[in-house]
């Protein structure tokens, strides 16, 4: 099985104290027996590098280019050269919020694994899409548009999030959430064959210390991509522990 993946992603959170709250994180949690990545807004990423503790520190997202004439955005080889190890592409914050199609995730996705980052692709269905019946096609064709050809089991992480659970409090049942995380390996593994088995799949959306720990008991559930619950060392701590286990 691959080694589960603990997750934060900040999001538009953090400043001065963010630093205090890792050091607790790494205090409780010294030696993890499973990978831990916290993804804060990118001016923290040189301040929480720094610190030099146990967890790897990524990117929410970067731009498809290595350089040139593109205001606010951050190329993914500047992320790495400032020490972040990944990225997250495609959450559906920025496919909705900017417009972001799958092309647009694909070729960021490369950009980050050609810099020797970690590429986090976001898939997942509308409340609509679910209600609609349409989850495994809309997740399908979000996997085929957005994942390199070329990608790697050792670059490359599957996150599904259902659009609809991110930050509501809302949870898929653990059978809905065992379907989908199914899904996506068995597409993995008639993509990319046997190593298909080998790419980490997380979940995402309202994952929360009294929910971790049945989630992460599903089968083909790699770990989570945490949102607020990541905020803090109190909340994210559990669920280290849960993907230690």
């Amino acid at each position: 099985m691959p080694r589960k993946l603990a997750a934060g992603n900040w999001k538009m959170n953090g400043g001065p104290g963010s630093a205090a709250m890792l050091n607790a994180l790494a205090e409780a949690h010294p030696a993890p027996d499973c990978d831990v990545l916290i993804c804060p807004p990118a001016p923290l990423i040189t301040t929480l590098v720094s610190l030099g503790t146990p967890f790897q520190i990524g990117a929410q997202d970067c731009h498809s280019a290595e350089s040139g004439a593109h205001t606010g955005d951050t190329s993914a080889k500047l992320l790495k050269e400032i020490g972040a190890s990944a990225a997250i592409v495609g959450h559906s914050e920025r496919r909705t919020d900017h417009g972001e199609t799958s092309a647009t995730v694909a070729a960021k996705a490369n950009a980050a694994m050609s810099a020797g980052l970690l590429a986090i692709i976001c898939v997942g269905e509308t409340e609509a899409e679910r209600d609609g019946g349409r989850t495994l096609k809309v997740v399908g064709g979000q996997i085929a548009g957005s994942v390199p050809e070329d990608a790697e089991a050792q670059n490359l992480v599957i996150a599904y999030e259902p659009v609809w659970a991110i930050g509501t409090g809302r949870t898929p049942t653990i059978e809905q959430i065992a379907e989908v995380h199914d899904f996506i390996r068995e597409t993995l593994i008639a993509r990319f064959g046997d190593a298909g088995a080998e790419i980490r799949i997380l979940y995402g959306g309202s994952v929360k210390p009294s929910n971790v720990e049945e989630i992460f008991a599903v089968p083909n559930v790699d770990g989570g991509l945490v949102g607020g619950a990541s905020l803090k060392a109190e909340d994210f701590g559990p669920i280290v522990a849960a993907a230690s286990t």
